[in-house]
């Protein structure tokens, strides 16, 4: 992929596309992938970054959903399960199987989630990973050896997807280049060009050089997450809101606090959400929270009620238990929770992951919700809808069996970047030559996961990375000295905000 390219290819006005398709996380990079894959014209236009949004902060899970099972959602448990499935065969090398362990504190629990956790795996059919299996006292400590094991009954051990979460993005943005799409990052759309009422293009901006840019479509698709609601409004300003943005925070924390390869699911905490501890890139990722009523933003922080949450009830499972100076890194992300009508006022951890599929008086497409998962489902759902409204040809979906592009990081070998970081100056340079990155942020943030692995580390190897990239880039010392201002702002939400010290953390055991 290459930026300039791709925008020297909407440089005709004049030229119709088959689907404009705005946003570029998870949903819109599905859908460009499936659009241009069944041989429609198709353009992509990305405000920010390749999944800087929501895509790139999520907990790192390719699942069905426990806890959609335990409230009866079982149609997008066995959706999300079925996908979950077609990710692995389709994605390998991003997205991996991962064993995860269910301890068990009361007499009952080994038989209750041993029992859940197999129609799980009924729900997953031929496209299953390996069966749910009891664990006892000693085989749960051993496959998690920092868990508490005071009043450990046992544990239950089944299996799930892990994947890293921007690098599918991008995987997603090659394979949707390939098939023939125009992706571009940092084009935002400011306006929807109507005809005779319906909506037939879009007036968009290129953030980098300040240049308008207008196109034509037969029809435009809003995937924008978070965001969907701005978009929806550009088309009537009197819509009502459909989303009800929820922040979900993540700590990592040293692979020391799990101990093991194997992850940890406790399937009901305070606020009624799953809490995960997971092994990602030999680092503990603990997560996630629920906090509703929030802005909604690009880049939103973590809250210190958020971080003290997770904190406190890692400490509940774990002997060796973590304090706030051993976070290595925060990150704060948005989930596009629909709102029904009937629901004003539900609380988010109530609401439901499935996908939303709407049309405007106008014609304008919103495919709003869902999660990272499902993603190709919306992308089949959406890519069907619109060739309808469009009057487009019907071609049937392929997607089910197409491989995404990989190439991992680290495959080619090289120096590391940084002791503490596993990357390699091969990564950097393939980030600016083949994957669209244009700013230091693109490449410590999301082309490798450096500041989510290690603030620090990330602050400390940033002026050399800037240099590399400034002579890839061609640019001058200004431009380092704006990238590194505006990485190491950016960078401070990283860091965990805390009311307490180090001290009082550790003496109080949280």
């Amino acid at each position: 992929m290459n930026r300039s390219a791709s925008l020297d290819r909407l440089s005709d006005a004049s030229e119709e596309w088959d689907v404009i398709v705005v946003g570029g996380g998870a949903t819109g990079l599905g859908i460009a992938v499936d659009s241009a894959n069944r041989g429609y014209r198709t353009v992509l236009l990305e405000q920010a970054d390749f999944s800087e949004s929501t895509s790139s902060k999520s907990t790192k899970l390719i699942h069905g959903g426990v806890r959609y099972l335990r409230s009866g959602e079982v149609g997008l448990v066995r959706e999300s399960l079925r996908e979950r499935g077609r990710l692995l065969r389709n994605a390998r090398g991003i997205v991996e199987p991962l064993s995860f362990v269910v301890p068990a504190y009361r007499f009952y629990e080994p038989f209750f989630y041993g029992m859940g956790m197999t129609l799980y795996d009924l729900l997953a059919g031929d496209l299953g990973i390996q069966s749910t299996g009891h664990l006892s006292h000693r085989e749960t400590v051993k496959a998690v050896p920092n868990l508490k094991e005071t009043g450990l009954y046992g544990g239950t051990l089944y299996w799930d997807g892990q994947f890293d979460d921007s690098r599918l993005a991008i995987a997603m943005a090659r394979t949707a280049h390939l098939e023939g799409a125009v992706v571009v990052n940092r084009v935002k759309v400011h306006s929807l060009i109507k005809e005779s009422g319906k909506t037939r293009g879009v007036v968009a901006v290129d953030e980098q050089s300040g240049e308008e840019i207008r196109l034509k479509a037969r029809v435009v698709v809003n995937a924008t997450g978070v965001f969907t609601d701005s978009v929806r409004k550009m088309d009537d300003p009197q819509v009502r809101d459909m989303i009800a943005p929820s922040q979900g925070i993540h700590l990592v924390l040293d692979q020391k606090f799990l101990g093991g390869e194997s992850a940890i699911m406790i399937p009901n905490t305070d606020d009624g959400r799953v809490l995960f501890a997971i092994p990602w890139k030999n680092k503990m990722l603990l997560g996630t929270t629920d906090t509703g009523g929030v802005p909604v933003e690009l880049s939103p922080k973590p809250f210190e009620e958020e971080v003290d949450y997770l904190i406190e009830h890692a400490g509940r499972y774990l002997t060796e238990k973590p304090c706030h100076h051993d976070i290595r890194s925060t990150f704060a992300g948005l989930r596009p929770l629909v709102l029904p009508d009937e629901s004003a006022g539900k609380a988010t951890s109530k609401l439901s992951r499935s996908h939303s599929l709407t049309v405007s008086d106008s014609g304008l497409i919103t495919m709003a919700g869902g999660k990272w998962t499902t993603y190709r489902q919306m992308a089949e759902d959406t890519v069907d809808c619109f060739a309808e409204v469009g009057g487009l040809a019907t071609k049937p979906c392929s997607t089910h069996d197409l491989t995404l592009l990989g190439n991992e990081e680290g495959e080619s070998g090289g120096e590391q970047i940084h002791p503490s970081l596993p990357y390699t100056w091969h990564d950097i340079e393939r980030a600016v030559k083949s994957e669209m990155a244009t700013t230091l942020d693109d490449i410590l943030s999301r082309r490798t996961r450096s500041l989510l692995l290690d603030v620090e580390a990330a602050r400390e190897v940033a002026p050399k990375v800037a240099r590399r990239v400034c002579d890839l880039l061609g640019e001058d010392d200004h431009w380092i000295d704006r990238q590194l201002n505006a990485f190491l702002k950016n960078s401070e939400s990283y860091s965990a905000p805390t009311s307490q010290s180090a001290s009082e953390a550790e003496s109080e055991g949280s």
